[in-house]
């Protein structure tokens, strides 16, 4: 695929958020944020050419390696995987944008230790298990905006932009809408909240329309 074949496919990506996005409203603003855990560098600074600027990587050492590498382009980087204790001092090394993944209690406290030593603050999503699958991370629903609050409360140096999920594992469209508006619903009862990270390549749309207004494309934004 040519630059200029390849401008065409992601201008065709961003039509159908755009459409997604004027059923809710003309006001709704979606951020696609590549997720390039499976892309090269190279791969990146192909999309950075055609005018994408936010790019999410799920292990540490992959962010590290390929943020350095990139350093020179003014690129967002969001991790969005699963973030072990051990790993902290590591992720705040690189300080992302925005870290999508805070899925405990414990994780939260330990975040907050290192940021206070480090005098520094995070912009965090708070991960909620929606679907209520065991392979998925993240609190569930009807702890979630407790969990939030208190978070608010005890972590000072947690800056909680919103919420973050994962739409349900099925092909049956209606238990990942569920899903969705079950986020959703949170989100919304949420003081100050301003992300709903939901939708990922195959149900982006329907995340949308379902109110994310971030999302987080992987394979259907690295075509080759």
């Amino acid at each position: 695929m040519t630059q200029e074949e390849y401008k065409i496919y992601i201008d065709d990506i961003v039509r159908r958020v755009e459409s997604a996005r004027l059923k809710v409203s003309d006001y709704h603003i979606v951020k696609i944020v590549a997720i390039s855990k499976y892309s090269t560098s190279a791969d990146i600074e192909k999309l950075y050419g055609i005018g994408q600027r936010a790019f999410g990587e799920n292990k540490v050492q992959d962010l590290k390696a390929k943020s350095n590498e990139l350093e020179e382009l003014p690129l967002e980087w969001h991790f969005v995987g699963n973030l072990q204790k051990n790993k902290i001092n590591n992720l705040l090394d690189i300080n992302p944008a925005l870290f999508h993944g805070l899925d405990s209690l414990d994780l939260a406290y330990e975040l907050q230790k290192k940021l206070e030593l480090k005098d520094m603050t995070l912009d965090t999503l708070l991960q909620i298990n929606s679907a209520r699958e065991d392979s998925k991370h993240g609190f569930m629903p009807e702890d979630a905006s407790d969990a939030y609050a208190k978070i608010k409360k005890e972590c000072p140096n947690i800056n909680l932009k919103g919420v973050m999920s994962i739409g349900a594992h099925t092909q049956d469209r209606d238990i990942i809408k569920k899903s969705f508006k079950t986020t959703y619903e949170i989100y919304k009862s949420l003081n100050e909240a301003t992300i709903c990270s939901m939708g990922m390549s195959g149900d982006f749309e329907l995340a949308i329309e379902c109110g994310s207004n971030m999302i987080r494309l992987g394979s259907i934004m690295f075509n080759k």
